[in-house]
C-alpha cells in the first residue's frame, strides 16, 4: 500500500480508503462488515471513511465496533456532517453551529474514538452563512475533537470561499470528496485546478462507477443477481445512469488495456483515478473481503501515458465532463 499527503499538510493517508456507504448498517450483516474492515487492514488500508447520515448513524456504529482494538494512531477515521439524522427534526440537518457541535459528539461516541482525523462538510449548506459553519469547524478543531477539516462535492467557488475563511481562522481545510471516475470527470476543469492552487486534495468516491466499470454488467444481458443494480435500498438508483448498452459496450472494450497491466477492470478503474496527482485516495466499498483485497492491488499502479490515451479513446463519447454537474450534487435547500 502506498500513502499520499492530504492537501498541504503533513498528514498521510492510504491511497485506498475503505468506505461504508450503502453497506454497513444496511446492505450487509455486521459480521460481514467487520470481516471487510479486517481485510482492509490486512491489505495495508489505514484510512476509513463514513458519515453520520449513512444508514441513519448505524454505519458509524458498525465501523466503530469493527475498528475496536486497533491502535488508534495507526488508522485514520473520516466522517461527515450535513445530512438529516436521528428523528430528522428541523435542526437535525445542515451545517449550522448547533448541528455541527451536536453531530461531532454523536459521531465520536458511535465511532468509539476521542477524535476524528478528518471531519467533512458532506455538502454545501445554502441556508447557513459560511462564516458560521467555518467558525463551528474551527471550534471543534480547537477542542481537540477534530484534527483536519474537509468538504464533499463543493464547487470551485465554494472551495475558494471556504479556504479563505479557514485561513483566517487558522485551521486547515485540506480535502474535497467528489465523485470521480473514468466516466465522470466533472471535477477536472474547475475543481482540480482550484484545489491545487489552494492546497486541497481530492478523496474520490465511486472510482468504479458503482460497479459499472468492473465489466460485470454486459450490454443486452440480464443484471447479475445480487449486484448493486438489483438493490432496492438505494444501490440501483445510483448505478442506473451507467447501465446503457453504449456505456457497457465501451467498458468491455477496456479489457485488453487491463490485461496489458495484469489488472482486473475494477483494479484498472481504481488505478485510473490515482493517476491524477490531485487525488490523495480512492474510496472503495465492499461487501466481501475478497473485493477489498482485489481493489487494494490498485495502489502503486502506474498506467503509461499511451494506455491512458487509449482509455480516453475507448470511453470518449460516454464521458461526462460538464463542471456544472458539481453544483447539482448539493441540495438547493435543506431536507426537513
Amino acid at each position: 500500500m502506498k500513502f499520499r499527503y492530504l492537501g498541504n499538510s503533513g498528514f498521510k493517508i492510504s491511497e485506498i480508503t475503505y468506505g461504508n456507504w450503502l453497506t454497513h448498517g444496511s446492505q450487509i450483516e455486521n459480521d460481514a462488515a467487520t470481516a471487510c474492515v479486517k481485510a482492509a487492514i490486512e491489505n495495508g488500508i489505514t484510512t476509513f471513511d463514513t458519515a453520520d447520515v449513512y444508514a441513519n448513524t448505524a454505519a458509524e456504529t458498525v465501523l466503530g465496533q469493527a475498528l475496536k482494538g486497533e491502535r488508534r494512531q495507526s488508522i485514520e477515521i473520516f466522517t461527515k456532517v450535513f445530512g438529516p439524522t436521528g428523528p430528522k427534526g428541523h435542526n437535525d440537518v445542515g451545517l449550522s453551529r448547533k448541528h455541527i457541535l451536536e453531530s461531532i459528539d454523536g459521531s465520536l461516541g458511535r465511532l468509539q474514538t476521542d477524535y476524528i482525523d478528518l471531519y467533512q462538510a458532506h455538502r454545501y449548506d445554502v441556508e447557513t452563512p459560511l462564516e458560521e459553519t467555518m467558525q463551528a469547524f474551527a471550534d471543534v478543531v480547537r477542542q481537540g475533537k477534530v484534527l483536519y477539516i474537509g468538504v464533499s462535492e463543493w464547487t470551485a467557488d465554494q472551495l475558494r470561499a471556504g479556504a479563505a475563511l479557514a485561513k483566517e481562522l487558522n485551521i486547515q481545510l485540506i480535502s474535497n470528496q467528489p465523485q470521480y471516475n473514468a466516466l465522470w470527470r466533472v471535477i477536472e476543469e474547475e475543481v482540480v485546478p482550484t484545489s491545487k492552487e489552494l492546497g486541497i486534495s481530492q478523496i474520490v468516491w465511486s472510482p468504479i462507477a458503482q460497479g459499472a466499470l468492473t465489466g460485470k454488467y454486459k450490454p443486452g444481458a440480464p443484471l447479475p443477481a445480487g449486484s448493486r443494480a438489483t438493490d432496492n435500498k438505494g444501490g440501483a438508483d445510483m448505478v442506473k445512469r451507467w447501465l446503457g448498452d453504449d456505456v457497457l459496450a465501451r467498458v468491455q472494450n477496456l479489457q485488453p488495456i487491463a490485461q496489458q497491466l495484469d489488472l482486473s477492470l475494477a483494479q484498472l478503474a481504481v488505478a485510473w483515478v490515482l493517476q491524477n496527482d490531485n487525488v490523495a485516495s480512492a474510496i472503495i466499498g465492499a461487501s466481501r473481503p475478497e473485493q477489498v483485497k482485489e481493489n487494494a492491488r490498485a495502489s502503486g499502479v502506474v498506467i503509461p501515458a499511451e494506455l491512458l490515451a487509449q482509455i480516453d479513446d475507448v470511453l470518449a463519447e460516454v464521458v461526462e465532463r460538464d463542471p456544472a454537474r458539481t453544483a447539482e450534487m448539493s441540495p438547493k435547500a435543506r431536507e426537513s
